[in-house]
């Protein structure tokens, strides 16, 4: 018997709500939510720091890796939204469906992945506010990465998700109208490239870390398919959404992403490549220019709104990462148990380890925002593999999916798999 988060609902009553909706015309509001939530999570340190910092050192040549890295993780996101719609039940519980030992290894991955990416975007976040702070108010990266976490703490236990499905919305569209505005000012002004600069290639083997750092988080690490499949039970319980407006919701916020990641390489070539300025390729160190490029593309007066408006984005990112996270490891542990829903309690318990294990990630790499970063991407790298096959075999198993969404799928797992092996090759010293 399939055991889900919205089998309570009356399925008469979710079907009358959803032709209301569908009924009216014009755009919708009331549908655009867990596609947000996943374009607000997925804005973290793949956006701000890495596209930039890959536009600033190697110009337009890794735009392609940004590209193929979102094209190939499409489908495997998608199945998230899919599966919901069709089968009534989350990811995570189709998992346990097929095989205890699917679920199970999710379960693990999850309890490493929350703890280390809510504590990688919290102490970007941390670093951030530090510098919008005055002098006067200094406070230890530690001390305001405590702040963060915990008002994002309170903000999912008291708010949770209707709270969070709102503020989402006015994230991502104030950080799309400043980076939009940044790079078309900063495209029209004259070029600040150097008379002796000479271009570097990204294309060795030297180089593969950074590249393989880049599509960790591009657009997000893979189990936040099973992440957006809860917002998305969720969104149909508060809602009553159809599939079809569950998929618009989706590419929306999936586009937004690779759009904004690529808008963001084009800040870092127009303002800062071949202009003769050191780039700083530590996350906490970039921060400062990745600000600066903003204000001398826009004007001084922006520092502090812009500054506001990127913490605002990765506080964002770590209440979303500490609420999909809280809710994934709780669903799992759910269906370990063999219990029938998830019960407040658990959601708030899974939350509070989120939040604990990734302050305790931060204590532990104090000082070492980049290697942090660095960590955390590789890591969502390496095991996309992972995640892709399993929500690759658990769908095709539910739905008939047609041969160029096999052939898509089967592809996107070789190149997803191809580089990760590459990269551990190198790492274990099989290659230079």
């Amino acid at each position: 018997m399939r055991k889900t988060a919205i089998a309570s609902d009356d399925q008469s009553s979710v079907t009358t709500s959803a032709n209301n909706l569908s009924a009216k015309k014009g755009i919708n509001w009331q549908i655009f939510g867990p596609g947000m939530l996943l374009a607000t999570a997925a804005i973290g340190g793949s956006h701000l720091i890495s596209s930039t910092q890959a536009g600033a050192l190697y110009g337009w040549q890794l735009a392609i890796m940004i590209i193929l890295a979102n094209f190939f993780k499409y489908p495997f996101f998608k199945f998230g939204a899919d599966y919901v719609y069709e089968a009534h039940e989350s990811l995570v519980a189709g998992y346990a469906r097929r095989s205890p030992i699917y679920l199970w290894a999710f379960f693990i991955l999850s309890l490493a992945a929350s703890v280390i990416s809510t504590g990688a975007v919290a102490l970007l976040a941390s670093v951030i506010l530090g510098f919008m702070l005055p002098e006067s108010l200094s406070l230890p990266t530690t001390t305001l990465a405590m702040i963060v976490m915990g008002v994002s703490w309170l903000f999912l236990i008291l708010g949770h998700y209707k709270l969070l499905d709102r503020a989402t919305k006015w994230i991502m569209i104030s950080l799309t109208m400043a980076t939009f505005a940044a790079v078309i000012i900063a495209a029209g002004k004259p070029t600040v490239m150097t008379s002796d600069f000479i271009p570097t290639s990204p294309w060795n083997m030297a180089t593969l870390g950074f590249i393989v750092a880049l599509m960790g988080w591009m657009p997000a690490p893979l189990e936040f398919s099973a992440i957006n499949s809860m917002w998305v039970s969720a969104k149909i319980k508060n809602d009553h959404t159809t599939h079809k407006q569950g998929l618009v919701d989706f590419n929306v916020g999936f586009i937004s992403t690779a759009i904004l990641a690529l808008l963001f390489l084009a800040l870092g070539v127009f303002v800062q490549y071949g202009s003769g300025v050191e780039i700083q390729t530590q996350g906490g160190a970039y921060v400062g220019q990745l600000i600066d490029m903003y204000t001398a593309t826009i004007g001084e007066w922006s520092r502090f709104l812009v500054a506001f408006v990127a913490f605002m984005v990765m506080f964002g990112t770590t209440i979303t990462c500490g609420d999909g996270y809280g809710r994934i490891t709780a669903e799992s542990w759910r269906l370990l148990q063999n219990h029938s829903q998830i019960s407040g309690k658990q959601i708030m318990f899974w939350t509070t380890y989120t939040i604990i294990g990734g302050y305790i990630i931060i204590t532990y790499f104090s000082g070492q925002l980049g290697a942090m970063l660095k960590f955390a991407m590789i890591s969502a790298f390496v095991s996309a593999p992972i995640f892709g096959w399993l929500n690759y075999t658990l769908v095709k198993h539910e739905k008939k999916l047609s041969s160029m969404m096999h052939l898509y799928s089967i592809t996107g797992l070789l190149f997803l798999g191809g580089i990760a092996l590459l990269f551990m090759a190198q790492l274990i010293g099989l290659l230079d």
